[in-house]
């Protein structure tokens, strides 16, 4: 059970590798077999099929891959590390910029990947560069002007990002802790509770919130076996103890047939689907 629904089906094979070197080479045999590969990190923004995953999924768990260093204004984190973790770093020190992602779930390398933000801004904009390796299992670093950054997506489509380094501002620590606790209340109590297993959706259309819209169609409870929109915020589906993946996938095409019937949006998917 990785992924925040706790739900779907096993991977064909599993992966932890222990450092950079072992990933390398995993990824370059899985290659030279064609067996497919996944990269999966917190899980959280991540919807298995009832099929499950054929292939291997590796999961960036180790240490290797966790470490936060910060040096002047540069914190240099791993792919595998917490955002949370990495947001409380950067508060501590003084640094200001990723304070507005604090309550934003998931690894550094899938909020680079999916430009993980909030109204107040988002990750891309504050980092400077990043390591990852390829599908061929070749090690790249992308700088700046090579990243493009944009609502939910990154030009950063290799396989793994290993590291990357984010450029902040100087700030007070007391005041940075102050901002941080008040948006965490606030993202907290727009939340489905902490014990629900619960994702958030679809991607903002332009000039208004999925939620709003999901809201105004009348959705919010609306239930296919064991997903329910939540009653909290109606760009979360909670999975229900009886929920399986099918059910998730069900809701999500009536409430995207349901919003386009209403108001002619097409709702984007942000949750992946394997």
């Amino acid at each position: 059970m990785h992924t925040w629904f706790q739900l779907g089906g096993p991977a064909e094979y599993f992966a932890e590798p222990r450092g950079a070197d072992e990933l390398i080479a995993l990824v370059k045999r899985c290659r030279e077999e064609e067996i497919p590969v996944r990269v999966l990190g917190h899980g959280s923004n991540l919807l298995v099929r009832d099929e499950g995953v054929p292939g291997v999924v590796i999961r960036l768990s180790e240490p290797a891959f966790c470490e936060i260093e910060v040096s002047g204004r540069t914190i240099t984190a791993g792919g595998g590390a917490r955002l949370g973790r990495v947001v409380t770093t950067a508060v501590r020190e003084g640094l200001a910029g990723l304070e507005v992602l604090v309550a934003i779930p998931g690894t550094l390398g899938g909020a680079l990947r999916g430009n993980a933000g909030t109204h107040g801004g988002d990750i891309g904009q504050w980092t400077a560069q990043a390591v990852a390796v390829t599908y061929t299992g070749d090690v790249v670093t992308r700088h700046r002007d090579e990243m493009v950054f944009s609502y939910r997506q990154s030009g950063l489509d290799e396989l793994v990002i290993l590291s990357a380094k984010m450029e902040l501002q100087d700030d007070d620590p007391h005041e940075l802790g102050k901002r941080l606790q008040k948006q965490w209340i606030v993202r907290k109590a727009s939340q489905p509770m902490g014990h629900q297993c619960a994702g958030c959706v679809f991607k903002n259309p332009r000039g208004v919130t999925a939620g709003e819209l999901i809201e105004t169609a009348g959705l919010k409870g609306t239930r296919i076996g064991g997903a329910v929109v939540s009653d909290r915020h109606a760009n979360f589906i909670v999975a229900e103890p009886e929920c399986t993946s099918n059910d998730v996938l069900r809701l999500i095409d009536l409430i995207r047939g349901q919003v386009h019937e209403r108001f002619g949006t097409e709702l984007e998917l942000e949750v992946e689907v394997w």
